[in-house]
Order: C-alpha cells, then structure tokens, then sequence
C-alpha cells in the first residue's frame, strides 16, 4: 500500500527501472495515473508486477498500450486488481515464463474478449495459476459476433489452478478453445441471470480428470448458491450470485444438469445451508425444484441434509417413491435431528412407502450434538436397513475454505 505522501517516493524508486525487480502498490485514482506515467519504459529485471486501485467512484486511468515499455521478458507473477488494462494481451505475449495471472475486479473498460485470452494463454506454457474475475456482467461477449466453436484447442500444459467470474457466454467462449489436462482446482462464479445452459463447458471439464472419487456438495446462503464436487486431490465449484431461494435452487439444479458432465459416479451428497434467517416455504413450488435438483444424481447412495430441508426434500422423494430419481438411495442422514422432532412421522410414512417399493432406505442422525445420552450419527427407531455398511460419521468437508460472501469468492481454493 502506497499512502499519498509517499507517491513522490514512489515514483522515484521506479524511475530506477534498470534495478526494479518486484512492484506492489496499492493506490488510488490519482496515484494511479503517476505510476503509469513512469512505468512507460522498459523493467527489463521486473519479475513481479503487483496493482491495486482503491475505488473512489471515479472512473479509474486506463493502462497505455506503452506501459512497461510494451514488452515484460522476466515476469512470472502478475496480478491487477481493478486495474483496466485492456491491451495486455499484447504485453504479456512477451512474457513467456510467465506463472501466475491474477486479473481481479476487471472493470469494463479494461474488458478484454474470449478470443484474445485464448490467444494469450496459447503463448504462455508456464502458467499454473489464472484468475479472472469481472466486476458485472456488463462484460460479455458482443452476441451478434460470437464465433462457433474453433477447430482445433490450443493446449495450457502447466494449468492446475483456474477461477472463474463473470457470465456463461464469456467462459463458454473462453474454454471452447482450450484444453487444459493437469488442471486440478476449477472455481466459478456466474453472475445471476436466466439462462445457465453451457455444453462447452461441460465438454472442457470432461476433458480434464477433476471429477473422479468425489462427492458432491450443494451449499446455499443469504448471498450465493453453488456445488462443489472435491476429491482428495481436486476441486471444482459452481457458484451462482443470486439471493432468492427459488431461483437459487432452479440455478443449481440447471447447473448440475447442463454445466457439468453427468455425474454417474457420484454416491455421496450433501445439501445444506448458512442462511441467517431461514427463508424455505417447503411448498409444491420448491418440492417440484428439489425434484429438478436431485434428478442428475442416478447413483447416489448416501443422502446428508440440513434439518431445514430435510422436510421438503423428503416430502418430494415420497411423491415419486416408483420413479427413477435417487433409484440407489440408501441412506439419508439429517442433521440435528432430534428423537422427538415432528418430522419423524412425515419419515416413518416415507421409509416404510421406500419399504413397500422393494427399495428400503434407513434415517439416521448426521452430527446430532442436542443431547449427551445420544450418540452421534445414531440410527432413529425407523431405521429398517441395520446392516447398512455406510460410515455414519461422514462430515460435510470441516475443513472447507468456501466463503458465503459473494465478494470473497476469488478466496475459496488457493493452492
């Protein structure tokens, strides 16, 4: 961070552009302007490139074409975080050992398209780690100009670390025209909007080997809903920004069903909640929409859930006991629920409707903690499966970093 009254000090120090092997700012509008004045000249030591504009609500300088002298051949690590620069494409093509590229809060004067990006990532086969983050989704494609699909990928061999902002038809855009085999963290966030059909993306994510040995986590908050799918050794998360619990679920549940590869694999799920205030009607509405988001998971076996949701949930899973949707369902562990709860006979009428199918299922607490004389995880008296092999004490992922602030989102995994 750079206060006002050292800025002269500042620009002093860079006037030794020969010397200057690593630059960290943070600055303002005004202080902004200064350092792109002297920083138009060639850092031929420069390694590491670290700006940050403080906001004022003014509109902020724009990088000149000539910044750095138009040319960066020992850069490694450069990040830029609210900083419009939309001609470093042209720049980083120089930089070719380049390793990490954070490009956060990218206002819409610094917009740069999905072609050029790929084009850039193309010429940088040392990068392990890229962030993209857009500050709204005034940052799309021109959808009179979107171009079909190219015919051939170009390949990013280092890639293991990507996080994602902004809306589908950008990263759709983006990811048609990359591969990316060693990638192993996958973070998205989308800004709200109607329509979250994206078969490119789903194409990409299947030509990366992110989604073997996991599980499958739907977490929803005041702020965001999304679904993460961690393994031992890989991440991937969706996120969608979006406030109102109806669409947050229909958001999920097209997610699932569209953005992602089937998942044919998947035997654990978790659905819970951080909501401040509980916001769930359990109405036909929202159990028609617990439907729609359970239906893309044909071999899940173990099914955790909220208290708070576990009512709704249930309720749709009665309605449709012959169908198709959660055939291989053998468990369901609700968590803190207590042995005198109400909900209980709403589960009785459920296990023994599963029983009657030829498809028994058992209830059993998930972290009940209410009471000292009962255990945790223990089997309720509906439990009509005693020989289930399922490990009880599974958790919901303790030691996730996922933020519920929609701002925080570029934190959730880094490696």
């Amino acid at each position: 961070m750079t206060p006002s009254s050292r800025v002269g000090d500042t620009v002093v120090a860079l006037g030794q552009n020969n010397r200057v092997c690593q630059v960290s700012l943070g600055l303002a509008n005004g202080q902004l302007g200064k350092v792109f004045a002297v920083m138009q000249v060639p850092f031929p030591e420069l390694t590491e490139l670290r700006l940050q504009l403080f906001s004022d609500g003014e509109t902020p300088p724009i990088a000149p074409d000539s910044f750095l002298g138009g040319s960066a051949p020992r850069l490694r690590h450069f990040e830029l975080d609210g900083v419009p620069f939309p001609g470093l494409p042209k720049l980083l093509l120089s930089a070719t050992h380049l390793v990490d590229l954070h490009l956060s809060n990218i206002p819409h004067s610094g917009y740069i398209s999905p072609e050029a990006m790929a084009t850039l990532l193309s010429m940088l086969p040392s990068l392990k780690e890229l962030v993209l983050h857009f500050q709204s989704p005034q940052s799309h494609p021109d959808w009179e100009r979107r171009r079909p699909p190219p015919s051939n990928r170009s390949v990013i061999p280092a890639l293991i670390f990507f996080e994602f902002k902004g809306v589908i038809e950008y990263l759709e855009d983006l990811v048609t025209s990359i591969d990316a085999p060693q990638l192993d963290h996958l973070n998205i966030t989308f800004f709200n909007q109607i329509d979250f059909d994206c078969p490119r993306l789903a194409q990409f994510i299947s030509r990366i080997p992110i989604l073997a040995d996991c599980d499958a986590h739907m977490e929803f908050d005041n702020y965001t809903a999304s679904v993460r799918l961690p393994s031992p050794l890989k991440r991937l998360a969706i996120g969608i920004s979006c406030r109102d619990p109806d669409w947050q679920l229909s958001s999920v549940a097209q997610v699932c069903d569209s953005c992602l590869p089937p998942l044919s694999t998947i035997e654990n799920l978790y659905i819970e909640h951080q909501y401040s205030q509980l916001v769930w009607k359990n109405d036909a509405i929202e159990n028609a929409l617990w439907l729609e988001l359970l239906r893309p998971f044909p071999v899940v076996k173990n099914l955790y859930l909220s208290r708070d949701f576990a009512p709704g949930i249930v309720a749709t899973l009665q309605e449709i006991v012959e169908t198709e949707v959660l055939p291989r369902l053998q468990n369901i562990f609700v968590k803190e629920l207590a042995p005198d709860d109400p909900f209980q006979e709403n589960i009785e009428q459920f296990v023994t409707a599963r029983q009657h199918s030829g498809r028994p299922i058992a209830i059993s607490v998930w972290g009940y903690d209410v009471y000292s004389d009962v255990d945790l995880d223990a089997d309720l008296d509906v439990d009509l499966d005693e020989d289930s092999d399922v490990n009880s004490d599974a958790d919901l992922d303790a030691g996730s970093d996922v933020d519920s602030d929609a701002d925080s989102d570029a934190d959730w995994w880094r490696p």
